[in-house]
């Protein structure tokens, strides 16, 4: 949503909680700044009614009754529109608590800690024992990219998206036009799926390799947004997860980490180079290239070249 709806929403939502008696639409068109700067009485009209239907939309409770001047009036009233007391129980709490430290990392820390500090002071209980079951963790989701928080907001508001993308095997960015669905983070990492407009199909990009400023475009989404996005199955093909085959590679002594956590044997040569056993499945190729000259495909031979030509047209572009 626009900042000047939201602005505009939140003064409708004000004036008719605040008051006491229904308000006309000519009263509330002189109390909202934004109402005074419609122009014509339609444009005015139109907003209103666009404006009313959404907060209705979001659960206000808006009255309309017919007032002394024969003019329609509208309110909101405070019992209503008041929920219900919040009561949590020390799971609910505990897990409310964690939840505000995986946060501590990202924008959203403060909006967290001030939504758990008001529970508190309501008599939210702090399920201490339930604290200590996790205390030997301390999840963290890591945000450092600044791709995180626009393409957060498109995937809630459902705007489409253009970003520079870099892939594994390219030496130069690619601008890429994406209706976000969802982010999520696997292994460390964060992943955005969404449909690629360019591609015309579904793609999962890595929002460490989007450079640049992310940006957003105005219209609907082109593309049926799925119930269920699988993120990390994609990831995981690409990465080797599902494995069909194996391949034997050479590694740098004391590099290439995660390579050596997917390993099924590791046999030091004594040369400098260390000789591993990987069970893969599509997209090793691009991986492997990350790692540069600290990696050499030993066999199979289709895998070899694979990583060849990749190479090949990095150090072309």
């Amino acid at each position: 949503m626009a900042i000047a709806k939201a602005e505009r929403l939140m003064n409708l939502a004000l004036c008719l909680l605040g008051t006491r008696r229904p308000l006309s639409k000519r009263e509330l068109r002189g109390s909202i700044e934004a109402y005074l700067e419609a122009g014509s009485d339609d444009s005015f009209n139109r907003m209103f009614e666009r404006d009313k239907d959404d907060l209705r939309e979001l659960g206000l409770v808006i009255e309309t009754v017919e007032n002394l001047d024969g003019d329609t009036g509208y309110l909101a009233r405070r019992d209503s529109n008041r929920l219900p007391p919040i009561t949590l129980d020390a799971e609910e709490a505990a897990a409310l608590g964690l939840a505000a430290k995986v946060w501590q990392q990202a924008r959203l820390a403060g909006a967290a800690s001030g939504a758990l500090q008001k529970l508190r002071a309501a008599g939210m209980p702090e399920a201490e024992d339930a604290y200590e079951v996790h205390s030997a963790l301390e999840p963290r989701i890591p945000v450092h990219e600044a791709a995180f928080e626009p393409l957060m907001l498109a995937c809630r508001d459902r705007r489409p998206v253009t970003f520079d993308y870099r892939k594994a095997n390219s030496a130069a960015p690619v601008q890429r036009q994406v209706e976000p669905w969802t982010l999520e983070c696997w292994r460390g990492h964060w992943y955005l799926a969404g449909w690629d407009r360019g591609r015309g199909a579904e793609r999962v990009f890595r929002l460490s390799r989007i450079t640049g400023k992310v940006r957003s475009r105005n219209g609907a989404f082109t593309a049926e947004v799925p119930d269920v996005v699988t993120v990390r199955e994609t990831v995981e093909s690409w990465a080797g997860e599902t494995a069909t085959r194996t391949a034997r590679i050479r590694l740098r002594a004391g590099s290439g980490y995660p390579l050596r956590s997917r390993a099924i044997s590791v046999h030091e040569r004594g040369d400098g180079w260390d000789e591993l056993e990987i069970p893969y499945g599509h997209g090793l190729d691009a991986w492997l290239v990350e790692f540069g000259p600290d990696v050499v495909v030993e066999e199979p031979a289709d895998l070899r070249a694979d990583v060849v030509d990749r190479l090949r047209a990095v150090a072309k572009d």
